[in-house]
């Protein structure tokens, strides 16, 4: 919680509070760590003396303009602190300021802090208090867009907020088409494609065009976890939510493999729709196969999870053998 942001300023004149008239009626609240801290940290003193003062401002329970320009510059020391920000919204209603000037504030404090929880949170209490949703798709996409920022957490839960929030849907789908053409294993694309299509419905037409598309992107890049996992994802939402349900997909899996594809992911895929043929029709063909590629991702392609792999041969063995066994399966 150091003064690292204070480098940007280091060709600002700062006039400490302690020499400033307009502050001479408040007494600093030094920070109490009680008589014996356990580790003491050093701060500079323009951390400490701004901090010192926010927290006289607090205990007092000022609200005013230089309060709140207080906190702007508390938080441009440590944007992460969720007490001063929450009573930055306390001073903002209490003021009645115009929101649209702590809209802009937001997005300078944003374009610096994009992995910063609490000022997305701020952002969104603001953006409810408003209740005006209008910036925060491009808001978010200029977030999502800026170098090593594409998979943002932070980003993606307030795009998802905003859009089911207030039904911005509409072109959401074209958005995160372009993401995913972009970088297929763009997971947290791929995760907003099925936020998007959950909420219009899994429909049999919409099933068999998102299964298409999800195959479509294998065939580019087929060892690639996140196509592999929409497609699971989508056959789960189908009527009997099982893994056959689809016999294109079957039979895509299964030339992909008779091809001689060895994906760690293609083979989890089969895995699993094996393990289900398995148990339905208790099915020892199916079974066999089962076995022998567990055996192969522990021993080739998935060697550091071997030991899972090994746990499902066992237990679907386990299953079948109850499954054979009345009386074991009683007891």
């Amino acid at each position: 919680m150091g003064d690292s942001s204070d480098e940007e300023y280091l060709h600002t004149e700062w006039v400490p509070y302690s020499e400033r008239k307009e502050w001479a009626d408040v007494t600093p609240l030094p920070q109490d760590d009680g008589p014996n801290p356990v580790v003491s940290i050093a701060y500079r003193p323009k951390f400490r003396e701004v901090f010192d003062y926010m927290r006289a401002i607090i205990a007092k329970g000022e609200k005013s303009q230089r309060a709140l320009e207080l906190t702007t510059e508390a938080l441009r020391l440590n944007p992460a602190n969720y007490t001063v920000w929450q009573y930055r919204r306390d001073i903002l209603r209490e003021l009645k300021a115009d929101l649209q000037d702590e809209l802009d504030y937001l997005e300078e404090v944003i374009g610096q802090n994009a992995k910063n929880y609490q000022v997305w949170h701020h952002r969104r209490v603001i953006v409810e208090m408003m209740n005006c949703p209008k910036w925060e798709l491009e808001l978010t996409q200029n977030a999502l867009d800026n170098d090593g920022n594409a998979k943002n957490y932070h980003a993606w839960q307030h795009r998802q907020w905003a859009i089911r929030t207030f039904n911005l849907y509409d072109d959401e789908l074209d958005f995160v088409d372009r993401l995913i053409c972009e970088d297929p294993r763009n997971n947290s694309a791929w995760n907003q494609r099925f936020f998007v299509v959950k909420h219009l419905g899994f429909t049999p037409e919409v099933i068999k065009r998102e299964l298409a598309y999800a195959m479509n992107r294998i065939r580019v890049i087929k060892n690639n976890e996140s196509p592999w996992n929409y497609l699971v994802g989508v056959l789960r939402q189908t009527e009997s939510g099982q893994l056959n349900s689809h016999p294109e997909v079957v039979e895509f899996s299964k030339g992909l493999y008779n091809a001689g594809n060895r994906s760690p992911y293609l083979l989890a895929f089969l895995i699993d729709l094996y393990q289900e043929q398995a148990l339905q029709q208790n099915d020892n063909e199916s079974a066999e196969k089962v076995y022998a590629m567990c055996n192969d991702m522990a021993s080739k392609h998935d060697v550091i999870r071997r030991k899972y792999w090994q746990y499902v041969a066992t237990h679907l063995k386990s299953q079948l053998s109850k499954s054979s066994n009345p009386k074991q399966q009683q007891q």
